[in-house]
């Protein structure tokens, strides 16, 4: 059997980025809790933050190694697996992934030594300092690693020429159509995940009746953060579907598996599709769901895979 190496270079990009993932949408979060416990440790003096800030350092430290070793081969294979797009976009996409690195993962890097092994050598502002200092560079590494993923969506601010892209605008290029949706849309989604863990390891704590101070502190913050956020994210992530659908139409199609733009879509929520009738063979399916989602109407229309050419 002949396998496409196009597919295979896809499926171990898309394992690869999967694993990946999982790393920095906890720690992006976790690194904002724990300056949190830091700062409401240094306010008030209570001794329960300061245990947990303790606690959930060690869980950063292992979480926040993974995310940056898998990160490593996820950037090497966009040269092994996709050397030509490497090659045609690098004038745009290399520097991008520079200035994470430049900015972002220098100050973490920085402070990060502090943070882990600070404990009882520094000041307790400093050390205080090193925590926030390092949510503030995972949040400006997500700012960055968006900044390039959006553009790969929305490209803007640049020209090609003899087949390669070259900058115009940085600024156009930095926020790019999708980057004001994108970016919000994972840092809440950071939040979110960092908030159910700790909901979740504060439930346990709770149920077997050890560290009830510590999983109650864990429990009222991861609430309180859920309250919040997960209505903020509701609506962000109905605005960058929306900016998806004005700059994508194509994808939104795809994704949705909704061939035929002149009539509502339903929400395909399985689908076996047929690339050559051009129709689903088998789903399972809400009436007008996508309609709904994608143009708030139940009567919507936008336009499905039928409306562009196939490559």
């Amino acid at each position: 059997m002949d396998l496409d190496p196009v597919v295979l270079a896809r499926l171990q990009f898309a394992f690869t980025v999967s694993f990946h993932i999982i790393f920095p949408s906890f720690t992006i979060g976790l690194s904002a809790f724990i300056a949190t416990l830091e700062l409401l440790w240094i306010k008030t003096d209570r001794d329960v933050f300061h245990r947990l800030s303790r606690f959930w350092t060690k869980i950063f430290a292992v979480s926040f190694a993974m995310g940056v070793v898998s990160g490593i081969v996820l950037s090497y294979q966009f040269g092994t697996n996709w050397s030509r797009f490497s090659e045609v976009t690098g004038s745009v996409i290399g520097p991008l992934i520079g200035f994470e690195v430049l900015t972002a993962f220098f100050l973490e890097a920085t402070f990060l030594g502090v943070m882990l092994f600070g404990w009882n050598r520094v000041p307790r502002w400093l050390h205080v300092l090193a925590c926030v200092m390092v949510a503030v560079g995972t949040a400006m590494s997500a700012f960055w690693i968006l900044s390039a993923n959006s553009w790969m969506q929305t490209p803007t601010g640049y020209e090609m020429r003899d087949g390669l892209a070259y900058p115009l605008d940085w600024i156009e290029i930095i926020f790019n159509p999708s980057f004001l949706h994108r970016l919000p849309h994972m840092l809440l989604a950071a939040y979110l995940t960092t908030s159910l863990v700790v909901l979740a390891v504060g439930a346990r704590y709770l149920l077997a009746g050890k560290f009830t101070e510590e999983a109650r502190v864990m429990m009222q913050m991861a609430i309180g953060m859920l309250a919040i956020v997960a209505p903020i994210q509701a609506y962000v992530g109905d605005a960058h579907g929306l900016n998806t659908a004005k700059y994508q139409p194509a994808k939104i199609a795809a994704i949705e598996a909704h061939w035929d733009g002149s009539k509502p879509a339903p929400l395909v929520l399985f689908a076996w599709p047929d690339e050559k009738a051009e129709k689903n063979l088998f789903e399972i399916s809400i009436p007008r769901g996508a309609s709904l989602m994608i143009t708030h109407s139940l009567d919507g229309l936008f336009p499905g895979l039928k409306d562009f050419a196939p490559n």
